[in-house]
């Protein structure tokens, strides 16, 4: 698994860390199951703090998207969470409510909008 950080993007290294495994898992690269690098060789390989990859990998276990066994690695969880829907909606509704005001400043409308949006649900592999 290959993840690349941009220290001064602006963004905590730990929100990319989780984004990008998250994506991985939505794409299809990373399936249940699947191993992880350890907190010390991914912070190795990304030249950052492990603390910073322990903090995404401790957010991304309380969310469910992978497991840690003690001693013996960490790995794509092999059940999604059984979230109700609501609080499925209440964790997009920020990026939801970013990507209303992004599109409204860049005046484009909501079929313009909701077409970028499937493709983008399209090239994951569709809905679920």
């Amino acid at each position: 698994m290959l993840l690349h950080v941009n220290t001064s993007s602006g963004v905590p290294v730990y929100l990319q860390i989780e984004a990008q495994v998250k994506h991985a898992v939505a794409a299809g690269a990373l399936k249940q199951g699947d191993a992880l690098l350890s907190v010390r060789k991914l912070a190795a390989e990304l030249r950052v703090n492990p603390n910073t990859v322990a903090r995404a990998y401790q957010n991304l276990e309380r969310e469910g998207v992978i497991r840690t066994v003690p001693g013996g690695g960490t790995y794509v969880a092999d059940n999604q969470p059984g979230l109700l829907k609501s609080e499925k909606l209440r964790r997009l509704r920020p990026l939801a409510r970013q990507l209303a005001v992004e599109s409204t400043q860049l005046r484009l409308s909501a079929e313009d909008v909701a077409r970028l949006l499937e493709e983008e649900l399209d090239g994951l592999g569709g809905r679920r």
